[in-house]
């Protein structure tokens, strides 16, 4: 079975005209995401943590089934986003549904069992602590401070946070979702990219898509430039070769940027079944190689805990 992502793409008006946003869709996000992961790990010198990913990834994906229907922003407030160029959901100040830390609890609940012993130690403490702590770290996802006290915790709260905001972007659908004046970030939710996503759409092949960190949607920005600074001139492009069973120098590259010395990850769809979330986490070899020549990593995973 192929893990690659499939998600329902916006009517456009020829086939010279690519989407701008492809929305998540929430019947098989997660689920293909955990296929993903089940395949990068055979093999692999991370594969324990892998299939431990993967089966955060299920977990998400039960949860996202269970997320009730959500209140959205009304006609107003949607109103002044489009004029504005303003996301609809903010990460930062869209009003957070409860049902978010319902979410937390299934996923905790669903990995705790099977977790290693570091791991497990870590869910036990966070399923003891009260809504006003889990809401701090929340905010702290949300703020990308991924760092400081409790930080292992964070990859699970950044789990039940991504399954919230991917229910927002799919029951928002693409139509209320305009282009920002900021490129480099996410149009939906105005938050970081993961990764790129190279891949066809409708008709049109070679398409370049950033992929969102915390809704998943993507949308679509002209490839060789860099998504941190809109530079065009001096980008360049890593890879590791790997081993089998592992995503191929083609596959998984590092788009790197002379102009702010940043990079992130682009994952090629049309040579292998990548997941760009998944495909990131297994080729950390990669971010080392490129953080030792001196570059930055522009946008967040939060499945991972940096340093960890």
């Amino acid at each position: 079975m192929s893990a690659t992502f499939q998600a329902p793409i916006i009517p456009i008006k020829s086939s010279s005209e690519p989407p701008h946003v492809i929305a998540p869709d929430p019947a098989t996000l997660f689920s293909q995401r955990a296929l993903r992961f089940e395949q990068l790990a055979d093999g692999h010198s991370l594969g324990d943590w892998l299939r431990f990913l993967g089966a955060i990834s299920r977990a998400q994906h039960l949860a996202l089934q269970a997320m009730p229907a959500l209140d959205l922003p009304d006609a107003a407030r949607m109103g002044v986003a489009r004029e504005h160029r303003m996301p609809p959901l903010p990460a930062q100040s869209w009003p957070r549904s409860a049902a978010w830390r319902d979410s937390l609890s299934l996923i905790v609940a669903a990995v705790a069992r099977d977790a290693p012993d570091m791991a497990r130690d870590d869910l036990a403490r966070l399923a003891a602590y009260d809504a006003e702590r889990i809401e701090a770290l929340a905010e702290r996802v949300l703020h990308t401070e991924l760092y400081g006290p409790d930080a292992a915790l964070l990859p699970y709260v950044g789990a039940a946070l991504q399954v919230l905001w991917t229910a927002g972007a799919a029951r928002l659908g693409v139509a209320e979702i305009v282009a920002l004046d900021v490129p480099g970030v996410c149009p939906c939710c105005g938050f970081l990219p993961v990764a790129s996503v190279v891949r066809g759409a409708g008709e049109v092949g070679n398409l370049r898509y950033l992929h969102c960190a915390l809704c998943n949607t993507e949308w679509n920005l002209v490839r060789v430039k860099c998504s941190a600074c809109d530079a065009t001139e001096g980008i360049g492009y890593r890879y590791l070769e790997t081993g089998t069973g592992q995503p191929g120098p083609d596959a998984v590259r590092a788009e790197t940027c002379e102009a702010c010395k940043s990079y992130l990850k682009i994952v090629y769809a049309e040579k292998a079944p990548v997941d760009p979330v998944a495909d990131d986490l297994a080729t950390l070899a990669l971010d080392i190689l490129v953080d030792e020549a001196g570059y930055s990593r522009s946008g967040p995973n939060l499945l991972l805990v940096p340093g960890g």
